[in-house]
């Protein structure tokens, strides 16, 4: 078998786009990009590699799904490439530590490292709560590890049973640090941070979507002299994703998400409850009228959570419906439609769940519900994302009628379809 060369990956360059030819990135690198379908760099990846690449500290403001893992592998296991070791390190001593605040996220960026590492020798270990500890004990034993990702609970257990060193760590990333520090993690992970050798021994690269008193106290703690890369969440939230606020009745929403999961243009779609009891009504309502979908919330267990996923990305589930907290794993680029059934109480949440759509140059639609006990939950959305939304009656066409809107009430229009 010949071997591949770079000629073979044909991007022409452009004007407001980076190539990642333009980065002197190993051929074996190259080689899996192209097998992935990747072609110019997002902002994030843009802004961020030319530092990372040269060994700086980053701090990144930048929301899920903008690119930002795919900046941190290639930076961590170029260096790898062209910085071998001369002797294989002992087992459970990885070169590289990534941390994430979710079981989701973590397999997430185990699942990119390993696509991006096909053509390579590179090998990445994932440790999360939630799954068979042993299993990961014998991953961890079985031969060096060279990226290891981890959920901060379960590392810490590695840690204290002498199954993880964290003394030879060259890169150290943190990822959704906002995220780690509302779910209280941050005493785990400083924990974990003292395990790595000193900030100026280590390359540190630290992502979160939001930067505020407490998070940039962390990054200044933890970095030195880094460079700041801010890419604004509305270059996300707005530009790619078509938003749609549906006035609705409470005791109407069940009906109406059960006629928007029969139109038509619902390709693939996510949606959204606010608590896990609410994620499980509604997917049994939408089961009990033929809506084939499946739940994704934190009391189901690991296993079924993870095939559940694997069944959306793969095509086979077409609808979701899961929390915000299991939401934040999910990262497919040709979802349809993202649905708020309720109205998130964080704003910043509401940018995170349509995120899961209009990603990598796709365009996507949000429908979020406005029902009364969601209203005092928008004007703070709408500070967020810097614009004033304007609420309609449902569209269950989504779009194909040309006056993008139904005539009278929601109780009319469901009736009517009853009758029919």
């Amino acid at each position: 078998m010949s071997q591949w060369e770079l000629s073979e990956f044909d991007v022409p360059p452009a004007d407001d786009k980076d190539r990642f030819h333009d980065f002197a990135l190993p051929l074996p690198m190259m080689h899996a990009i192209a097998d992935l379908g990747y072609e110019y760099c997002t902002p994030i990846q843009s802004e961020a590699l030319p530092y990372a690449l040269s060994d700086y500290d980053v701090t990144g403001q930048a929301q899920t799904g903008t690119g930002k893992t795919a900046a941190f592998l290639i930076a961590i296991f170029t260096r790898f490439w062209e910085n071998p070791l001369p002797e294989d390190l002992p087992p459970g001593t990885p070169r590289a530590l990534v941390l994430a605040p979710t079981r989701e996220l973590a397999l997430q960026i185990e699942g990119d490292a390993r696509g991006l590492t096909r053509h390579m020798d590179e090998r990445t270990v994932c440790v999360v709560g939630g799954m068979d500890l042993m299993k990961q004990k014998d991953k961890l034993n079985k031969k060096p590890v060279d990226l290891l990702v981890g959920t901060p609970g379960r590392l810490i257990d590695f840690i204290n049973r002498n199954d993880v060193s964290l003394k030879h760590v060259e890169v150290l990333v943190i990822d959704e640090a906002d995220r780690m520090l509302d779910m209280g993690f941050i005493p785990d992970v400083r924990r974990i941070v003292y395990q790595t050798p000193h900030k100026k021994r280590r390359q540190t690269l630290f992502f979160s979507a939001t930067f505020n008193d407490d998070v940039m106290r962390l990054a200044e703690s933890w970095t030195i002299d880094p460079k700041h890369i801010v890419i604004e969440p509305e270059s996300v939230a707005t530009d790619t994703v078509d938003q749609k606020f549906w006035m609705i009745g409470d005791n109407e929403k069940e009906d109406a998400m059960v006629r928007l999961c029969q139109a038509p243009a619902m390709k693939r779609a996510i949606i959204f409850a606010n608590r896990r009891d609410q994620t499980h009504r509604l997917t049994k309502h939408l089961q009990k009228n033929d809506i084939p979908c499946e739940a994704l919330a934190g009391d189901i267990p690991q296993k079924k959570r993870l095939a559940t996923l694997n069944r959306f990305k793969d095509g086979t589930l077409k609808i979701l419906v899961a929390t915000d907290v299991a939401g934040r794993g999910i990262h497919v680029d040709d979802v349809s439609h993202v649905v708020n059934y309720d109205l998130p109480e964080d704003p910043e949440d509401y940018v995170h769940r349509i995120g899961r759509t209009g990603r990598a140059g796709a365009s996507g639609t949000s429908i979020s519900f406005v029902a009364e006990n969601d209203a005092f939950n928008l004007p703070p959305i709408e500070e967020y994302i810097g614009t004033t939304v304007t609420c309609t009656v449902p569209d269950f066409d989504l779009g194909a009628s040309e006056s993008g809107s139904v005539s009278g009430t929601l109780s009319e229009t469901l009736s009517e379809n009853k009758e029919t």
